[in-house]
């Protein structure tokens, strides 16, 4: 786990490692533990290090071989390097190192694109082939390693987070207001190849893009989820989708623990987080770190779920470290987190992720996290609002979209308002290309490959990473996500939701934390806006910055400054930290 970045000149110029230095300083939590910058002509890369396999200096980057004339640059970790390491030997490969990198490098000069189809992993991949002088970029199949982009002036600059991107310069600051409408549509997301920056792209997942020397590229996506289901499919029992989910999911927590460092969790107490902890305790993972926070109730809500955390951790006997944060703490902190977040994030888990991950960087360098089962298993609400649906778009938008098109130009300036639903028609595309043709499959397609890759995936790396710590998602196993997406929709809805992968559950832990009520990272301060944190939000959407910028109508905030618990969104968010924190962001990023 690291940051990779770097430019390519169109045309005969050469790279400025200038540049590419100063972005990869920018990145310095992402790998404390070494930076590296080449250049080659037109061509520059940069790397920063987190050593978690071959902490030797082997194993640094930019990692170049001469021979096959290739150089290369790789943020992740690929799981099966080890398998692919003896393919490779068997075929003549010869290796100076023990790292998942010079894999890389090697599967790429037998296999080509090929290559990414065989990598089980998380990665954000640049390959330079100097006698071409082609650039290839590629991203995993889920987009959990970020890469962001910026073409202009006969030159791209990339890089795995967007304010790195921004020290290197040059870039077009400007708002998009198509960004700005999914943005205020789905609580933050922004799905690629946008972001809220006219001047920044991102790589969209599973994609590998091939630059030409003169600039041109092609894209191709190298995997695509299917719902598609065969009569033997069909004809398996609850009991046997039951199995076959638990074995797939220990396949992924096992793949997960490959590293020349400790492994811990960070638990929830959630059926997600408490089955990988289960099924670590089952591969004989003795003084396990675990991991919980918790912050101060607010409104009559509480702040916690230390009671199903607790439980877990005394099950298995882990060795448990349990972090309370009071509100002082917690404001004092915000400013830092918001800097850490490579795109603006509402979602309240953002703050917890943050401090959580700043204290498990104290004691570990690579965690297991459970994001991922509510998109992949259909744990959450709207999914049984859309069984057996005739008009899914629309139901997906009824219980989904934080706001309607006129509740939009109620908020958005008329400088930035889209003409049309942009979100809705995106919903729209999204739902008749999805190979899925169940109601429920077509929204789990666009929540797994969109909505979660571009929220809660997005969330984990940015604030493990601001700490210097690798997170790992083995419900994102794609194989995993494979076998997920045969199952019917109804072994996924029983059960209010996830009834599938409860039932493999009720295997390995105890049902306590499988039948409760369903439950999130809660942060009751930022949700009810009071006191002050009223006073640090009016601030913010006041200031000169906000007044010149005026993305939001006055009337709209006055609305909400007075009133701002009456105004909470379908997916009980706060409207007025939604735009808040957009102003706070961009901000904080000096935009």
């Amino acid at each position: 786990m690291c940051g990779i970045c770097g430019e390519i000149v169109f045309g005969t110029d050469l790279a400025s490692s200038t540049r590419v230095d100063a972005m990869a300083q920018a990145m310095a939590a992402r790998g404390p533990d070494g930076m590296g910058v080449t250049m080659r002509g037109r061509v520059a890369f940069g790397h920063r290090r987190l050593k978690i396999i071959d902490s030797s200096d082997r194993g640094a980057q930019p990692m170049t071989d001469v021979e096959a004339g290739l150089s290369l640059v790789f943020n992740g970790c690929i799981y099966n390097y080890q398998e692919l390491r003896a393919d490779l030997s068997a075929k003549g490969h010869r290796f100076f190192s023990t790292s998942d990198t010079e894999v890389i490098l090697r599967a790429w000069a037998e296999w080509g694109k090929d290559c990414f189809s065989k990598f089980h992993g998380m990665f954000a991949v640049a390959i330079h082939e100097h006698d071409s002088g082609r650039v290839h970029l590629a991203r995993d199949r889920f987009g959990i390693k970020p890469l962001y982009l910026n073409e202009a002036g006969g030159r791209l600059g990339f890089a795995s987070s967007l304010p790195a991107l921004l020290a290197g310069g040059g870039i077009d600051r400007d708002i998009d207001p198509v960004a700005l409408h999914h943005y205020m549509s789905w609580h933050a997301v922004v799905p690629a190849p946008r972001t809220i920056l006219k001047g920044v792209r991102k790589l969209p997942a599973a994609t590998i893009r091939t630059y030409e020397v003169d600039g041109s590229f092609k894209d191709q996506t190298y995997w695509t989820p299917s719902f598609e289901r065969s009569a033997e499919d069909l004809a398996r029992s609850a009991d046997d989708w039951r199995d076959m989910v638990l074995e797939g999911l220990r396949t992924a927590v096992r793949r997960r623990i490959v590293a020349d460092v400790p492994v811990g969790v960070l638990l929830s107490g959630g059926v997600d987080s408490s089955l990988i902890v289960g099924l670590l305790a089952e591969e004989g993972q003795k003084d396990l770190a675990t991991f919980s926070i918790g912050f101060e109730e607010a409104h009559g809500e509480k702040g916690d779920e230390f009671q199903y955390s607790d439980l877990i951790a005394e099950h298995y006997g882990t060795n448990h470290h349990k972090i309370f944060i009071p509100h002082s703490e917690l404001q004092d902190n915000l400013p830092g987190a918001i800097k850490a977040m490579s795109e603006p994030m509402v979602s309240y888990d953002n703050i917890g992720f943050y401090l959580l991950s700043r204290e498990v960087s104290k004691h570990i360098k690579v965690v297991q996290s459970g994001q991922g089962a509510d998109e992949v298993f259909a744990g959450y609400h709207w999914y049984p609002e859309l069984n057996g649906s005739n008009q899914p778009v629309m139901d997906y938008r009824a219980a989904f979209f934080d706001r309607s098109q006129a509740q939009m130009a109620e908020a958005i300036s008329s400088d930035y308002m889209c003409d049309r639903d942009e979100s809705l028609a995106f919903v729209e595309a999204h739902f008749a290309g999805a190979r899925a043709e169940d109601p429920v499959d077509k929204a789990l397609h666009l929540d797994t490959n969109v909505m979660l890759v571009d929220d809660p995936v997005k969330r984990v790396d940015n604030h493990s990473m601001a700490w210097g710590l690798e997170a790992r998602v083995p419900f994102l196993d794609h194989e995993l996500v494979e076998l997920a997406g045969r199952i019917p929709a109804q072994h996924k809805l029983a059960q209010g939701g996830k009834g599938v992968l409860k039932e493999a559950a009720r295997l390995v832990v105890p049902s306590a934390v499988i039948d409760r009520p369903k439950g999130y990272f809660p942060v009751p301060a930022l949700k009810y806006i009071q006191g002050d944190y009223l006073t640090l939000v009016r601030d913010t959407l006041t200031n000169d910055a906000a007044r010149n910028r005026g993305l939001f109508n006055q009337a709209y905030l006055n609305k909400l400054f007075a009133n701002p618990t009456d105004y909470i969104t379908k997916l009980r968010g706060s409207e007025l930290w939604h735009v808040a924190l957009l102003e706070m962001w961009l901000q904080g990023q000096e935009v």
